[in-house]
């Protein structure tokens, strides 16, 4: 018996509650389809759900079930930016989590369809998804076009900074803000938002061929009345998340995600979804993986096109062509076929030359956005996890966005403790070629984990230091981030990491292609390692720990309970 029809000979209460919100009785028999979304007017990767909303609605409905609205509206990272808003994002993604979680649990139901776009709204669904383990698929929410002259938003830190540094005037920055959002979806570059969308796909929970469809294409209305009408079937095959998402599906998402230079936020967010079926990713898999899957896509912010040229170039089953010879292809998706069964299906059915027919309006080849693993923009994937005295659990960096002369080099400190006084340093011209800007105590359990987008966005705009200096922080960063960023530094400064004792003048070594981060010498002198082990004890011995920004409310539990980012910062309550 299905689960809602226990529900109801349990409790009785249920059918006159549902007739009364003008339910039939024939109705009440179908089987109970949740759909899920961040629709809200919080951002235009929500704003335009409702339509998706109502053509799954609109199938579950005509094939067999009956279809339950109910909404859990994400917040913007774009609209946090700038305030401490943005120390809720992270833990946002837990919330939303939870709160489906309690949606579905306090009134069961068979089967689930989950739609959203962007940053912490998809990785939430996806979370709780996986935790409610019922018949499901995802709808992502699609991609916004480009503004005038392929502006996009990731370019808007870009012109802040110059107008802070009066570089361009308040009409050249206001025209920028005004055209870099020229419709509803996610932003146009492969940021979170977009990053995530591709996951989603890649771990076969959304329909083939359906991940960052451009906004304007009625292929998007499309793909969710057909997950409306998968999802009945579901319910009847008794297919369920972890049927599907397995230790084999998760190393071809994060294949997909070194394909694409994938933002680095996805090493927080995909640890967090296998966390909930009990599959351990740890950062060093994210990394072996990144070294032998070739970067071929050449999208904003590490590439030149924006985002919506994706599906035009064939989107996430174009990559996974490329890199066919790496993928475990017998694994299981929601359309209850293989991997390999879906690829051969889009080829049969024409769904390439479809994509490609936009690329020839703009008389763009799909070699020229998607490359082949022969002729790759980087032999190895674009993230790499560096270790060492500074980061003994590690620390993230996305090398394909970095200079070649800044991934194996020795700068100065320049530590901060806060986001604040570092961003006014650099606007101010106090931080110079070869220093390493160190924030912290912006871990999960320091404020939250917030992004750094505007810090990496002025030293990145700053032709004087762009690519002489590097930053480095237990906080995380955009997925548009660009330049020598180095996130995620773990153990964090708040739980007593070795980035809390950093002091101006000390020596930090990176070399990404032997994965260092490391302390190597004192007021610009290098000395042993044995004799940086004994001044960092010292230093441990006489630091002293911050009080808790946070006493009460959702940054309370989160900064008290979040795990570490090499582990997907999730809340764990496990040892209350």
């Amino acid at each position: 018996m299905l689960k809602s029809q226990k529900l109801r000979e349990v409790a009785p209460e249920v059918d006159p509650l549902r007739i009364g919100m003008g339910w039939t009785s024939e109705e009440l028999k179908k089987p109970q389809i949740i759909v899920e979304s961040t629709y809200g007017d919080s951002h235009p990767g929500s704003a335009h759900l409702n339509t998706l909303i109502k053509e799954a609605e609109k199938a579950v409905n005509f094939f067999g079930g009956k279809a339950a609205k109910y909404f859990t509206t994400d917040i913007c990272d774009g609209q946090a930016q700038g305030h401490d808003g943005m120390n809720y994002s992270l833990a946002s993604r837990e919330f939303i989590a939870d709160m489906i979680e309690i949606q579905a649990m306090a009134t069961p139901f068979d089967a689930g369809i989950f739609i959203a776009s962007c940053d912490k709204g998809l990785p939430g669904n996806l979370i709780a998804l996986a935790r409610l383990n019922i018949p499901s698929i995802v709808v992502t929410g699609g991609i916004m076009a480009a503004g005038p002259n392929m502006l996009t938003l990731e370019q808007l830190g870009t012109y802040s900074a110059k107008f802070e540094r009066g570089e361009i005037s308040k009409e050249e920055f206001s025209f920028a803000k005004e055209n870099a959002c020229p419709s509803c979806g996610a932003c146009s570059f492969m940021g979170t938002a977009s990053t995530m969308q591709i996951i989603s796909e890649a771990l076969g929970l959304s329909l083939p061929g359906t991940a960052l469809l451009p906004v304007t294409s009625p292929d998007l209305l499309k793909s969710s009345y057909e997950a409306g009408k998968r999802v009945v079937e579901l319910v009847k095959e008794k297919l369920f998340p972890t049927d599907i998402l397995t230790e084999e599906a998760f190393e071809n998402a994060i294949m997909v995600h070194a394909a694409i230079a994938g933002s680095s936020n996805a090493l927080l967010h995909i640890p967090a979804i296998a966390h909930e079926i009990g599959i351990k990713l740890s950062a060093e898999k994210f990394d072996e993986i990144h070294r032998k899957i070739p970067y071929i896509l050449n999208i904003r912010p590490s590439g030149f096109y924006p985002g919506e040229y994706f599906y035009y170039a064939g989107g996430v089953p174009g990559i996974m062509e490329e890199i066919k010879k790496f993928l475990h292809l017998d694994v299981i998706t929601v359309t209850g076929k293989t991997l390999r069964e879906n690829l051969e299906k889009l080829k049969k059915d024409g769904y390439y030359e479809k994509c490609y027919l936009e690329l020839e309006k703009h008389n763009i080849k799909k070699d020229d956005i998607i490359k082949t693993i022969n002729n790759p923009i980087q032999r190895q994937g674009s993230i790499a996890i560096l270790k060492g005295n500074l980061a003994p659990e590690g620390a993230v960096i996305k090398h394909s966005a970095v200079p070649k002369e800044m991934q194996d080099t020795i700068l100065k400190a320049r530590p901060f403790n806060s986001e604040e006084e570092a961003i006014n340093a650099i606007l101010r011209g106090n931080i110079k070629p070869g220093d390493a800007v160190i924030i912290r105590y912006e871990g999960p359990k320091g404020s939250g984990m917030p992004e750094m987008f505007y810090t990496t966005e002025a030293i990145a705009s700053d032709p004087k230091i762009s690519a002489s200096i590097a930053l480095i922080t237990d906080g995380r960063f955009s997925g548009a981030t660009r330049g020598p960023a180095i996130g995620h530094v773990s153990p964090e400064a708040y739980e007593g990491g070795p980035i809390a004792f950093i002091e101006e003048g000390d020596l930090i070594k990176i070399n990404v292609k032997d994965r260092e981060l490391s302390i190597i010498g004192i007021k610009g002198k290098r000395i042993s390692a044995e004799e940086i082990k004994k001044i960092l004890v010292e230093r441990k011995i006489n630091w002293k720990k911050p009080e808790s920004k946070y006493k009460k409310g959702p940054l309370a539990i989160y900064t008290r309970f979040a795990v570490s980012p090499m582990k997907g910062g999730y809340i764990d309550v496990t040892d209350i």
